[in-house]
């Protein structure tokens, strides 16, 4: 397994946890409710447990917003996406990918010095496989598929005034390899600046992932259906075990498809989640720098699908 594919590190541990408790307490570190002052607020029973296993605190309420894992970016990611709401067909067309609606908003907050606000101004980057478990906008000899002209499946919207950010989207379909998941990207002007004066970027890269008894639902329609059994559950996915849980979307029905609403909290003082990720690999970007490309001759095994 090439790095890339790794997870990058956002399951905190025993020092950052304390880190964070000492700047606004339990709440800053797991989970806070945004309050009309700003300040950090609590909510009922959730326990975090540190890197080693032991507790590190437990908060007193609901988190109603949420510092989560930052997880690998994969291998479809593509830079240049357009701004746009609803990403379930080509900009400016008509025609929709076929799958189950499902309407998914983003509630970005950033936590620092003990408050939970929210953040304005980001950009949320999304992308997914349509029911097929094809991507646009990129090319996979080994998926066999060649989207490179396409857009499906992909945009980004930038938060409003209350942190807000909404797309209206498809249910991700499977493909092997993988748990059901959406891909997303948060971008923000970090408070620091680099040795030069020029302002840094902070970029917090994730997954979405769904409860598989909706999955199951979900995949017995169409266009699903005909795609048979899926070959991976949440449980036996390595990228979502690395989540500890804690990128589970809740979907709601509504009407023919879905509501989901997914709180994430941002320590935007944090360089190491917040730096820039890597790239290279699949998606039509060429062979990883310095070797041969997985899966290819004389190359590693090929890594799981992002």
């Amino acid at each position: 397994m090439d790095n890339d594919d790794l997870p990058v590190g956002r399951v905190l541990g025993r020092r950052e946890a304390l880190r964070l408790l000492a700047l606004g307490g339990s709440a800053a570190l797991l989970g806070c409710k945004r309050a009309e002052s700003g300040a950090v607020s609590g909510a009922g029973g959730t326990t975090l447990a540190s890197a080693n296993g032991s507790v590190a605190a437990t908060t007193t309420a609901l988190p109603g917003c949420v510092v989560r894992p930052e997880l690998t970016e994969g291998p479809y990611y593509v830079a240049q996406q357009p701004q746009r709401s609803d990403i379930r067909g080509e900009p400016g067309a008509s025609a929709f990918k076929a799958g189950a609606p499902l309407a998914l908003a983003f509630n970005v907050s950033q936590i620092g010095g003990g408050q939970c606000r929210p953040l304005p101004g980001a950009l949320v980057d999304v992308w997914q496989c349509d029911a097929e478990g094809v991507y646009s906008g990129v090319s996979d000899g080994q998926m066999g598929f060649d989207t490179r002209n396409l857009h499906f499946l992909r945009g980004y919207q930038t938060t409003d005034a209350s942190g807000l950010a909404r797309f209206t989207t498809i249910y991700p379909g499977w493909y092997p390899g993988r748990a059901v998941h959406i891909h997303f990207k948060i971008r923000t002007p970090a408070p620091s600046q680099t040795a030069g004066g020029a302002p840094q970027t902070y970029e917090f890269t994730s997954q979405l992932f769904f409860d598989d008894a909706l999955s199951d639902r979900v995949f017995t329609r169409a266009p699903y259906a005909g795609k048979g059994e899926r070959d991976r559950r949440n449980s036996s996915d390595g990228i979502y075990r690395a989540s500890n849980g804690q990128l589970l979307v809740a979907a709601a029905p509504s009407g023919d498809g879905y509501d989901a609403k997914f709180d994430i909290g941002l320590d935007l003082s944090d360089a190491k989640a917040g730096a820039a990720d890597g790239g290279g690999g699949f998606g039509g970007r060429g062979p990883r720098p310095g070797g041969p490309r997985p899966g290819g001759p004389g190359g590693p095994p090929p890594p799981p699908r992002g």
